[in-house]
């Protein structure tokens, strides 16, 4: 790959990651970048570095544009280490005159890399700094996702280098979301907030209301993964502002793991209750579909039915997986319930209803538990769980 200049002497010099499949837990087929930005100017400033193992990419980037030992100030707008990994290289190497970052920032480079002799220079939101021609004005974005978050905006371009925010884990020779399907980036990028900025919802609303107080024009929004917002800005600031708010549509998902079919008979008959009556529904199995897309469709869901059987008192692992991987997401608004199947003790039913109502889920039914296998009537039951499920949803939506 080469560098791509972005704007007027403002170049992405990041790096693509093909391989990766895996982010904390969260499936990324399609891979991921670590974005970069530099721009040249009296004060040649490099914004955030690379995860360790792409010294390579990054510095070839900068080489084909400047002599990488020339960059002045070093911008680290977030420490999590996809973008922190190569900052003590790239200290070493460029030697900056000074290194910008919050003061959570500074606390959590210290922590990483214990270097009390680096030149830091905290900064808050309202602080600026001229480059020459531009000036670089600070943003503390904390908890999105880290308490260290800050986004850069530099007025002068419209352009708004937004750490985690506004991201995707795409891979593409492509560097800005007009050049692909924008389909397929919202669906990235919904993914993205389903799995990562989802926790932190009441805090997108609050930067999203105060980036409209200071009246920031955004031409441009450059995030550290995936491809920039040049054809786009206002549908993905639209699209935050959609998701942070946790509106459900009229949509329900049953997920369910099995071990001998039965709990699969009663969510497929869970599901024929839902769309009896006029419900959108959609059918899980934990063994076929990861975690985290499950957590995508949950994001706009305003039902979300649980099945598992009992193993060992209690539920089947990939329940219990999904089901704590949800809990830290904290979804909004949900309507809740469960069913499973099994053989002598049946715990698994009450603790799936324990875990919504810790999640503050509205628990609609007590929920079904069949032993062995299920008869006639219980897949009657099922049916009729389904239907107070989107019954309950309609009147609530």
């Amino acid at each position: 790959m080469r560098p791509i200049e972005i704007l007027k002497d403002v170049h992405w010099v990041g790096a693509i990651d093909w391989n990766i499949r895996d982010f904390h837990g969260y499936s990324i087929y399609r891979g991921t970048t670590y974005n970069a930005f530099l721009v040249v100017d009296e004060k040649v400033t490099l914004f955030d570095t690379v995860k360790q193992g792409f010294r390579s990419e990054l510095l070839h980037h900068i080489r084909r544009i400047i002599d990488p030992t020339t960059v002045d100030y070093l911008v680290v707008n977030h420490v999590e280490m996809d973008h922190s990994g190569l900052v003590p290289e790239i200290v070493g190497l460029v030697k900056p005159e000074k290194i910008f970052c919050s003061e959570r920032g500074k606390k959590a480079l210290l922590a990483h890399f214990h270097r009390e002799d680096w030149p830091y220079e905290v900064v808050g939101t309202g602080d600026t700094i001229s480059l020459g021609k531009r000036t670089v004005q600070f943003i503390e974005t904390r908890m999105l996702h880290w308490p260290d978050s800050m986004f850069s905006y530099i007025p002068e371009d419209r352009l708004l280098i937004s750490s985690d925010a506004f991201g995707q884990h795409v891979a593409t020779t492509e560097r800005f979301d007009d050049e692909v399907d924008l389909s397929m980036l919202l669906g990235h990028a919904a993914k993205y907030y389903a799995n990562i900025i989802l926790p932190y919802s009441n805090l997108v609303q609050k930067l999203l209301s105060q980036v409209k107080e200071m009246d920031l024009k955004v031409d441009m929004i450059a995030p550290d993964h995936g491809l920039i917002w040049r054809g786009n800005p206002g549908k993905i600031l639209a699209c935050y502002d959609e998701w942070s708010q946790q509106r459900s549509k009229v949509k329900a998902l049953v997920i369910y793991d099995t071990m001998w079919h039965s709990t699969e008979m009663m969510a497929k008959a869970i599901v024929d209750g839902l769309a009896q009556e006029g419900v959108s529904v959609q059918l899980f199995d934990l063994a076929t579909n990861h975690r985290s897309d499950i957590i995508t469709e949950v994001l706009d869901a305003g039902a979300l039915v649980f099945g598992s059987p009992t193993l060992n008192n209690g539920m089947l692992p990939r329940m219990a997986d999904l089901l704590h991987y949800m809990k830290g997401l904290r979804p909004a608004s949900k309507i809740g319930a469960a069913f499973g199947s099994y053989g002598w003790s049946g715990e698994a039913v009450k603790l799936m209803n324990a875990t919504m109502e810790e999640m503050r889920f509205m628990v609609i039914d007590p929920g079904i538990n069949v032993q062995y296998v299920p008869a006639h009537d219980d897949l009657r039951k099922c049916v009729e769980l389904g239907r107070r499920v989107a019954q309950a949803l309609k009147e609530g939506v």
